[in-house]
């Protein structure tokens, strides 16, 4: 797997005031960011003691020699019903993870004026938000900068975790190892600003992940992430030192993955919720194929009795798709699906 390193332009997105100079004017949400078109946000941890909670995976137990596989067990439970899940003892240096929070606490701190790497119309990077095509449309409160950079240990941890995860489904590891050669690594901050009226917004709206894996690292303690569990939004507790792992649309779309798995891992529904009185800060690391490469089923594996779940499209060419839709839920993968004569729509 290699740091992104391809020229080619894959989105744009229109450029719109930023969130952070917006909240420290303390005035009432402008129109465009109260989303009356979504479920109320959960606001508050308190229930959370009542509900399921988001698996969590010791990976120091996966990786022990002579382990007894239970730990194993749990890691393919955990991304099979959940598609979610807490990773501890992950490796990662707490001295590398204390410089990206404080680096990234910085930057956000920085006037806007002296804020580098602003986002420029029409692009997907740079300090701003994605995914906003017109002036109608319902907006986000949060602001991100996306960077493409080689994180190694980062990248350790997603390969260790994917090794892992092709024990469980009795792949080849060198299997799973090579669909990721040579693919791309992107990296996000978010930064979500305490918010006058939380009840009226939405930080980052529901939708599952484009890519194959996600890594993500909270850099405070602010709970804000919520995933649907039969259609519950479940809030996602953070733990010291911990990493949130989940997968994303390209796992359940990929030729080889549709075969082994039969869509037994999939990529899950998620939001950001925001808070009257407290900022929250992640950092989203993402893990995509090679742009070069095919994403759908095998022709040699489908045939009558066994039929095609997705269209096949060059992964450059889904990234693109999906940079010109909005997101809302898990439409863009619904998007990839072929009709079949058991559908019932």
């Amino acid at each position: 797997m290699e740091e992104a390193a391809s020229s080619r332009k894959i989105g744009s997105s229109l450029k719109v005031p930023r969130v952070q100079e917006l909240a420290k004017q303390q005035l009432a949400v402008p129109p465009r960011y109260i989303r009356d078109d979504i479920e109320t946000p959960v606001l508050t941890s308190n229930s959370s003691s009542i509900l399921p909670q988001v698996p969590v995976i010791d990976m120091e137990k996966l990786l022990a020699i002579g382990n007894d596989d239970s730990e194993l067990q749990r890691l393919h439970f955990a991304c099979k019903e959940w598609g979610f899940f807490r990773l501890v003892n992950h490796g990662v240096s707490s001295s590398l993870v204390e410089k990206v929070k404080s680096e990234i606490r910085a930057f956000f701190d920085l006037p806007l004026e002296e804020k580098k790497f602003e986002q420029v119309e029409g692009d997907v990077e740079g300090y701003g938000q994605n995914f906003v095509f017109s002036e109608e449309q319902k907006l986000d409160w949060a602001d991100m900068e996306i960077m493409e950079a080689h994180c190694q240990e980062f990248k350790s941890v997603a390969i260790s975790i994917l090794c892992q995860l092709a024990k469980a489904l009795k792949m080849d590891e060198k299997e799973m190892k090579d669909l990721f050669t040579d693919g791309m690594q992107s990296i996000r901050m978010n930064y979500y600003p305490p918010c006058p009226e939380p009840h009226k917004t939405i930080g980052l709206s529901p939708h599952s992940d484009a890519d194959a894996l996600t890594i993500l690292l909270q850099l405070n303690e602010t709970e804000g992430l919520q995933v649907r569990k039969d259609g519950i939004w479940v809030p996602v507790k953070p733990l010291p030192n911990a990493l949130i792992v989940n997968v994303g649309d390209m796992m359940e779309i990929n030729k080889i993955f549709l075969i082994v798995i039969n869509g037994v891992y999939r990529s899950i529904e998620h939001r950001e919720v925001v808070n009257s009185n407290k900022e929250r800060l992640s950092l989203a690391t993402f893990y995509i194929f090679n742009v070069d490469s095919e994403l759908g089923p095998s022709h040699s594996l489908i045939g009558p009795h066994n039929p095609a779940k997705f269209r096949s499209v060059r992964v450059e060419n889904f990234l693109q798709d999906l940079f010109a839709l909005k997101h809302d839920g898990k439409s863009f993968i619904d998007c990839m699906k072929l009709e079949t004569k058991n559908d019932e729509s």
